[in-house]
């Protein structure tokens, strides 16, 4: 039976994809192809929410006081976009391979309320207080229900008529696993996470915008101290840290990617003072956004 590796390369042949570089939407919905044929060193970025499944290579994400190692054969569970510090390594000559599944706000809600109904699973009691990055290993559920995906995605009608129901599967699987209490936590409205999770998004939809600790801390009914604190522990950083490097990390896109001038992409992602902008950007990247550009 091949692996998931072996199933990954099979989709980059099939889809003529054995020269891509970086992260792409499949033929299904929230479903993503990701290849790395070289190491990428230690860098700042937002790892967006979602499962994300390692076929080959690996990666470390650096905290201040920890790193987490995954690779092929695990899995990553993100409630929430976090910004963190990460580096990939090859596996020799095999590129990095893997696939990252959305997490359907509506599809997540239903399954929990049906597990909840059923009464087979319990919720843990500080779920709703966990971190937003969690790593697992693959169990033998999970990696089946990831060999079906990849199968579907080089056939457009499988893709079409089962994409959505292995997808479904797939994030129940989760729910069962021992990362399970992060998408617990997000489906809980009145939880910590829950809210943090709801911050989050109108940042993200807002971050050009002038945005204050009060009024997003107002926005999900809580006090500035209980906010601050829950925020930290879902995102490890502070509120405006958090909205600093969102902000920096759309600068960088738009230059890069947009070929934005720095000046430009500072007054588009909410900057009122270029030339601070150019330091923090330099802190954060440890190089100019003209540098950027080499």
């Amino acid at each position: 039976m091949p692996t998931i590796a072996n199933m990954l390369q099979q989709y980059a042949e099939h889809n003529q994809l054995l020269n891509f570089e970086g992260t792409m939407e499949t033929i299904i919905t929230g479903v993503y192809f990701h290849r790395a044929s070289k190491s990428s060193p230690r860098q700042p970025l937002i790892y967006n929410s979602g499962i994300i499944v390692v076929g080959q290579g690996h990666k470390v994400i650096h905290f201040t006081d920890h790193k987490i190692q995954y690779g092929a054969g695990d899995y990553l569970v993100l409630g929430v976009p976090v910004p963190l510090e990460c580096e990939a390594f090859t596996d020799g000559d095999l590129p990095v391979l893997g696939i990252a599944v959305d997490i359907n706000p509506a599809l997540l809600h239903k399954l929990v309320n049906q597990m909840t109904e059923h009464k087979q699973f319990a919720l843990p009691p500080t779920c709703g207080q966990m971190s937003g990055v969690q790593s697992a290993k693959l169990d033998n559920a999970m990696e089946l229900v990831t060999k079906r995906l990849l199968t579907v995605l080089n056939n457009p009608l499988e893709a079409q008529v089962f994409g959505e129901d292995i997808v479904k599967e797939l994030v129940y699987r989760v729910l069962c696993g021992p990362q399970g209490h992060t998408l617990f936590g997000l489906a809980m409205h009145d939880g910590h996470y829950a809210r943090i999770a709801r911050t989050l998004s109108i940042m993200h939809s807002n971050y050009a915008n002038p945005i204050t600790v009060e009024g997003l801390a107002e926005d999900v009914n809580m006090s500035i101290s209980s906010f601050h604190r829950a925020f930290k522990q879902v995102t490890f950083e502070s509120p405006l840290q958090y909205l600093k490097k969102l902000r920096l990390a759309k600068a960088k896109a738009l230059i890069t990617a947009s070929g934005s001038k720095a000046n430009e992409a500072a007054l588009k992602v909410g900057y009122t003072s270029p030339s601070q902008f150019s330091r923090e950007f330099k802190r954060h990247f440890n190089k100019t956004p003209k540098e950027m550009l080499l």
